[in-house]
C-alpha cells in the first residue's frame, strides 16, 4: 500500500513516525456485526411467538401469513430509500434513526390488538429494517480497508445467520416465564440501546473519530482516500452501469437458493425424508451453521488473496465462483442421495458454498460503490429479496408437480448461472468516479 504512512494494510507495521496504528475501525466493524445480529433477532421473534399469537387471537395460519407477508413487502419495497438515507445523511444519523424506527415498532408489536393493526405495525417494522444491510454496507465503506472488506462482510452476515438461529431459544424462554409479548418488549431495548451507542462512538470518516490516530488515519485515507461523509446520489450513472445489474442478477440467484434453505427445508426435511419435529430443531440448523463458517472463511480468503497481490478482481471472482460451483454440485447430490445422514451432510457442504460468495458480494458493493455503497447495495439487495420471495412462492408449485428433487435442481442451476454471471463481475472498476457528486 502507498501513502503517507508507509503503513501495511493488515496493521501489522507502524511508521517510526506516526507509531502503532490504533483499531477504532475494528471497534466499528464489532458494532456494525451486532447490528447485524440485532436485525434477525428482532426478525424471528414473531416466527417463535406466531403459535401464541394465534392461540390468543385466534388468528388462522392464512392470517399469520399475511401478517408475515406484510414485513417482507415492506422490506423488499424500502431496500433503495433506506440505503438513499445512508449515502445521502451519512450512517451516523441514518442508521441510529432506522434502528430506533424498528425498535419501536418490535416493542409496538406487542401492543396490537387485530390482525389489521399487527399487518400495519410489521409493515412499519419491515420499513425500518430495510435500510439495515445497506446504511451498515455504508458504514463500513470509509473505515475498511480493501483487504478486510470480504472478511468484514462474511463477519457481519456470519452474526446474521448466527442471530437467526439462536434467538428462538430465548425467546421461547421469555414466552414460557413473561407471555408472548415480553420478547418484543426486550428485545426492542436491546436494539434502542444499540443505537444510542451508536450515535455516540460511530462517526461517518475516521477524520471525525478521535480514538483514530495518525498511524491509522493516515493507513486508511491512504488506501481509500479522504473520502466524504455524504453525497449527493448519482442515480442515473449508477443504474446505467451494467456492473450493478450483473451483481444484482446474481445476487437474485443467491437468494433465491439461501431462502429455500431458511424457508422450505424444515418441511422438506420431515416430508422427504421423514425427520419428526425434535430431529427437524438439530438436522435444519446443522446445514445452516455450516454457512456461518462458510460466511467466515470466504470473506477471509478473498481478503487473503488482496493482501498476496491477486488484485480485487480476480481476488472477489476466485472465491466466489468456486463456491457456487461447489454448491451446484452438491445440492443435487444431497436431495439424490437415499441416506437422510449422507443426505444432511451433502447440505452442509451446499450451504457452506452457497455463503462462500455472500460476504464477497457484500465486499463488492463497497469495492465498486465507494461512497455510494449504500445504494449500490440497495440494489443488490432488492433484487435479491425479489429472488427470495419468488422462491417462497413458487417453490410449492414446483413440488406439487414435480417434486423435491425438481425443486433443488433449480437451485443447482442458478448457482450455475451466479457463477457464471460472477465471471464477469469486475471489483476493481468502481461504478462512478464520484468526480460529480455534491457535498450534502
Amino acid at each position: 500500500m502507498s501513502g503517507p504512512a508507509a503503513v501495511q494494510e493488515d496493521g501489522a507495521q507502524a511508521s517510526p513516525v506516526l507509531g502503532r496504528p490504533t483499531r477504532a475501525r475494528h471497534a466499528v466493524l464489532w458494532l456494525t456485526v451486532l447490528a447485524y445480529l440485532i436485525t434477525y433477532m428482532d426478525r424471528v421473534v414473531i416466527a417463535t411467538a406466531a403459535p401464541a399469537i394465534e392461540a390468543e387471537y385466534g388468528f388462522t395460519p392464512v392470517t399469520m401469513g399475511w401478517i408475515f407477508a406484510s414485513f417482507s413487502i415492506a422490506y423488499a419495497l424500502f431496500q433503495i430509500p433506506g440505503g438513499w438515507l445512508g449515502d445521502r445523511f451519512g450512517p451516523r444519523r441514518a442508521l441510529t434513526g432506522v434502528v430506533m424506527w424498528w425498535s419501536t415498532f418490535t416493542a409496538a408489536t406487542a401492543l396490537t390488538w387485530s390482525a389489521g393493526s399487527m399487518m400495519v405495525c410489521r409493515f412499519l417494522f419491515g420499513m425500518g429494517e430495510a435500510g439495515a444491510f445497506p446504511i451498515a454496507t455504508r458504514s463500513l465503506s470509509r473505515w475498511m480497508l480493501p483487504s478486510e472488506r470480504g472478511w468484514a462482510q462474511g463477519l457481519t452476515h456470519a452474526g446474521a445467520r448466527l442471530g437467526g438461529a439462536v434467538t428462538p431459544v430465548f425467546v421461547a424462554l421469555l414466552i414460557v416465564t413473561f407471555g408472548w409479548r415480553m420478547p418484543f418488549f426486550a428485545f426492542a431495548i436491546v436494539g434502542l440501546a444499540w443505537a444510542g451507542f451508536w450515535f455516540w462512538y460511530y462517526r461517518d470518516t475516521p477524520r471525525e473519530h478521535k480514538s483514530v490516530n495518525p498511524a491509522e488515519l493516515a493507513m486508511i485515507e491512504g488506501a481509500l482516500g479522504s473520502g466524504r461523509a455524504r453525497a449527493k446520489v448519482p442515480w442515473r450513472h449508477l443504474l446505467a452501469n451494467p456492473q450493478l445489474w450483473l451483481l444484482s442478477a446474481m445476487y437474485f440467484c443467491y437468494a433465491y437458493c439461501i431462502n429455500i434453505f431458511l424457508t422450505w427445508f424444515p418441511k422438506y426435511l420431515h416430508d422427504a425424508r421423514g425427520f419428526d419435529i425434535a430431529m427437524l430443531g438439530l438436522f435444519a440448523r446443522m446445514p445452516l451453521m455450516a454457512g456461518v463458517v462458510g460466511d467466515l472463511l470466504g470473506g477471509w480468503a478473498s481478503d487473503r488473496l488482496v493482501e498476496r497481490g491477486t488484485g480485487l478482481k480476480m481476488a472477489r471472482r476466485s472465491v466466489a465462483v468456486v463456491g457456487f460451483l461447489v454448491a451446484a454440485v452438491a445440492i443435487p447430490l444431497a436431495a439424490g442421495i437415499a441416506d437422510p445422514v449422507l443426505s444432511i451432510l451433502c447440505f452442509c457442504v451446499a450451504l457452506f458454498g452457497l455463503e462462500l460468495t455472500v460476504g464477497i458480494s457484500w465486499a463488492v458493493t463497497l469495492d465498486i460503490g465507494g461512497e455510494y455503497a449504500g445504494s449500490v447495495s440497495a440494489v443488490m439487495n432488492t433484487l435479491g429479496n425479489i429472488g427470495a420471495a419468488i422462491a417462497a412462492a413458487v417453490t410449492g408449485y414446483i413440488v406439487a408437480s414435480s417434486g423435491w428433487f425438481s425443486a433443488f435442481a433449480v437451485l443447482a442451476a442458478l448457482c450455475l448461472i451466479a457463477a457464471l454471471l460472477f465471471l464477469r463481475i469486475d471489483a476493481s472498476r468502481k461504478l462512478h468516479d464520484g468526480s460529480t457528486a455534491a457535498r450534502a
